[in-house]
């Protein structure tokens, strides 16, 4: 007989805010590597970030239904039918939880009806399977798994815990409890893009800052330091000696060349980044920009753990009851 699991095992979630803080460096390439690919193929499906957000704010409707009733639901049973029915479209609701202009959500939307992603059969809406499938997780799954078994391996080593679990664990435990699972990273990413959408207008200039981010903290010198936050940041600028040139970011986000030098050059008007005389581009925030995106990093780093926090406990009560 499984022993119930004990709430004195479970671990706090302000004690994973202070963790992740003190070893930043440690886990922030894989964060900022989730974060920005889920970005990446966002845009691909539909050339529009937002358009795919809308999509999987209908799909996050059943999630919520889900976890409303006390029903856990594995991945394998979410996906396997061929469309989704979704509540009625309410273009003042979703513009008020995406923050997203109303005028601009009756016009995706229209888009999305159009194209065939949403269809109508009487008074019943339906999400078509061929669009469900591109929403499907394979990806994200993977690079969620290697952010959690990361965060496992800090919690070792600072004695949090002694129970560590490889990646596959991981990966099967939240495919076993996916709709619990898949509702907290939905909602950490609703959080996430809805502060920086309104802190840069767009996603696709988010994406590009990112992906100069990630150029960074790829950077082998850097990645061997062991920083908190703090430092982590104040390192961060400028760090890369080597820089990200316009074609390059075209190539890895798929926006087009023209849409990315014309972001480039907004993020460096708005003290975001740097290029240099070769035309390569690194991180260049400083200031009063650097103190007002210090907070907003903050509240995301939060935001982080809670997601961790109930997730990393969620795997932690299955594997070890």
């Amino acid at each position: 007989m499984k022993q119930l699991p004990s709430i004195s095992n479970q671990i706090d979630e302000d004690k994973i805010f202070k963790i992740i803080n003190k070893n930043f460096s440690k886990i922030a390439p894989y964060w900022f590597e989730l974060i920005s690919s889920w970005l990446i193929r966002s845009y691909n499906v539909f050339q529009d970030i937002d358009k795919f957000i809308i999509l999987i704010y209908f799909i996050n409707k059943d999630l919520i239904f889900y976890r409303k009733n006390g029903l856990v639901i594995d991945y394998d049973t979410f996906y396997k039918d061929k469309s989704i029915e979704i509540p009625k479209i309410n273009i003042s609701d979703i513009s008020s939880d995406l923050h997203i202009p109303k005028e601009s959500v009756r016009r995706k939307l229209q888009e999305l009806e159009k194209s065939g992603v949403i269809k109508k059969t009487g008074k019943k809406i339906f999400v078509d399977r061929s669009a469900f499938v591109t929403a499907k997780a394979e990806q994200t799954l993977k690079e969620l798994s290697i952010l959690i078994s990361k965060f496992n391996e800090i919690l070792v080593d600072e004695k949090i815990t002694n129970n560590i679990f490889d990646t596959n664990e991981i990966l099967e435990s939240i495919k076993t409890n996916f709709s619990f699972c898949w509702y907290q990273f939905y909602k950490l990413l609703f959080i996430f893009t809805n502060r920086w959408r309104d802190y840069l207008a767009d996603l696709e200039t988010l994406t590009i800052g990112l992906v100069v981010l990630l150029n960074t903290v790829g950077n082998k010198s850097f990645r061997a330091k062991d920083l908190n936050m703090k430092y982590w940041r104040k390192l961060a600028q400028g760090a890369d000696d080597v820089g990200v040139n316009a074609m390059s970011l075209s190539d890895i986000t798929g926006i087009p060349r023209p849409t990315v030098v014309r972001k480039i050059k907004k993020l460096i008007k708005d003290d975001f980044l740097y290029i240099n005389e070769k035309k390569l581009i690194t991180l260049n925030i400083t200031g009063q920009r650097l103190k007002k995106q210090t907070k907003l990093q903050d509240q995301n780093m939060k935001s982080l753990s809670n997601m961790l926090h109930r997730i990393f406990n969620q795997i932690k009560v299955i594997n070890t009851n």
